[in-house]
């Protein structure tokens, strides 16, 4: 069966106006915005807050055998991804592209 692509495609489920169709659209302007993140339940934190006061535990492992730091990108890498040595240090093979 041949279909008529330049027949309308509207059907009577569809004869809604477009008043209707904004009122079911959420006002962007209304200020019920969701300010709930799960990521970050205390809040937000504007650019520029003072963060003095705020101690951060950090844990630092110490070079391991099977790792180098590529003298180029001074990233810590695993071993395999030695491309060669120079007389600085190794150079890791994405360095060395």
């Amino acid at each position: 069966m041949a279909t008529d692509y330049d027949a309308p495609r509207k059907t009577e489920d569809d004869s809604e106006s477009i008043e209707a169709l904004k009122e079911r659209v959420p006002d962007k302007s209304s200020g019920s915005i969701d300010n709930e993140d799960a990521d970050n339940p205390s809040g937000f934190e504007l650019p520029g807050a003072d963060l003095s006061d705020l101690e951060l535990d950090v844990v630092v492992l110490p070079p391991q055998e099977d790792e180098f730091t590529c003298m180029e990108c001074f990233l810590v890498k695993h071993r395999t991804q030695i491309d060669h040595e120079t007389s600085v240090g190794a150079i890791c093979t994405e360095c060395a592209a």
